[in-house]
């Protein structure tokens, strides 16, 4: 938990993790009544991990903001479009962004994440954000010529290990009044490439919570990355694509930020 100071306190006399129960309104309503003066400090520089734990299903959305899809040449879909990220993509805020083998147009995208909280199925959008446990900062990697040059679903492109930064923090319901509303960025190596609104989105947080569960149950620890603003590598005259070496930074309004040092990955893992 982060104190009103700033400083990290240890929950874990409390919780195992925050996963399963602990994301449902009563798991979260324990952790609001906890006095964090009372919690231990967390001594030091720990390495911070993905703020949900757990997490089934990563859906993300694609061309959701109008001023994006204009950048890349495309129209703003009649419905949105529906992809998946695999969840061993999923790592911390400041974890090393890993190029996959062959790789040669990585990419980034700051997003809007929503982690459910409670089962959602066949709900509509009077009842979407009682399902919201909070919302999280994403960086929605990408290697373009993996999800556009190489036949079939977008996913290819956006699995890699590491392409999936999620946090640094889970930010309850209360104190983001109004989700519509946040600004939003992103650098490399202290450019800034992204500021976008998510004003700006095409289907905003409601309308997709209850989309989404017209086709797929969605459970405690999903994640669902909204979509990007206008400003990714693709999008830029000419392309310009991440390298070994580049530093990414990003954030959203009330929702932390980000740093990721992009290396060459590929290596296998035995």
């Amino acid at each position: 938990m982060l104190d009103a100071e700033g400083r990290l306190r240890d929950l874990s006399a409390h919780v195992r993790d925050i996963a399963h129960d602990v994301l449902l309104p009563s798991g979260l309503a324990r952790i609001a009544a906890l006095d964090p003066r009372t919690l231990p400090l967390v001594e030091g520089a720990p390495r911070i991990g993905a703020c949900v734990a757990g997490t089934g299903k990563f859906i993300c959305i694609g061309l959701n903001y109008s001023d994006h899809a204009a950048e890349t040449g495309a129209t703003v879909p009649p419905e949105p479009i529906v992809f998946l990220k695999a969840t061993s993509a999923i790592g911390g805020p400041h974890d090393p962004l890993e190029i996959p083998r062959g790789a040669t147009k990585t990419d980034w995208e700051v997003e809007l994440g929503i982690v459910i909280g409670k089962t959602a199925k066949y709900i509509g959008e009077a009842e979407a954000m009682d399902h919201v446990a909070g919302y999280c900062l994403i960086n929605d990697v990408s290697e373009r010529a993996f999800q556009t040059e190489r036949q079939g679903q977008w996913t290819k492109g956006k699995s890699a290990d590491t392409f999936g930064p999620v946090g640094p923090w889970l930010v309850t319901p209360d104190e983001v009044p109004d989700p519509q509303q946040l600004d939003m960025w992103l650098e490399v190596n202290g450019v800034r490439r992204q500021n976008g609104s998510t004003a700006t989105m095409v289907y905003g947080v409601r309308y997709l919570i209850a989309y989404l569960s017209q086709f797929m149950s969605l459970h405690p620890g999903d994640i669902i990355a909204t979509g990007t603003p206008p400003g990714v590598g693709m999008g830029l005259k000419p392309p310009v694509y991440l390298k070994s070496g580049d530093v990414v930074t990003l954030g959203i309004q009330g929702l932390g930020t980000q740093r990721q040092v992009v290396v060459q990955g590929g290596s296998p893992q035995g």
